[in-house]
């Protein structure tokens, strides 16, 4: 199995524009125009921030499963090498008793993707490689878990 790398942290926000607002104070120059529901902010390391409303969140994270209390997330993505890995990771984590969020799909950005929560219920995304020619759009609804 190829060495796990942290690919990508997405904050599902209340209001994107704010939480956008406020990482432009802290120093990062992000690109996104007033009422974007995703925005995207790729470091020089090659991990991305990402920023989406809980709107949106639906498009690729079936099992989203919302705050009570109006709060955002987190949703932390590992890159795997394959496809495949992704289904076997997938499959090694939920026999082992993890719970699934959102089952392995081939996302419309051109990845196949799937995520699990941790013991504490936090959502961790795992990410095969994006191949452009299987990029579609509209997204249509990923599978429920």
């Amino acid at each position: 199995m190829t060495p796990l790398e942290l690919h990508q942290i997405n904050l599902v926000a209340r209001e994107v524009e704010a939480s956008v607002a406020f990482y432009r104070l802290l120093g990062l120059d992000i690109d996104a125009e007033p009422g974007d529901q995703h925005v995207e902010k790729v470091m020089s390391s090659g991990m991305s921030i990402e920023w989406d409303s809980a709107e949106s969140v639906g498009r690729w994270d079936s099992g989203w499963p919302g705050s009570d209390d109006g709060r955002g997330g987190v949703v932390l993505s590992f890159a795997l090498a394959s496809s495949g890995e992704v289904d076997a990771t997938y499959a090694v984590l939920t026999a082992a008793g993890y719970h699934s969020q959102q089952p392995p799909y081939d996302a419309f950005w051109g990845s196949r993707y799937a995520i699990v929560e941790d013991p504490d219920g936090n959502a961790v995304g795992i990410m095969g490689p994006a191949d452009a020619n299987r990029r579609y759009w509209p997204p249509t609804p990923p599978p429920k878990a």
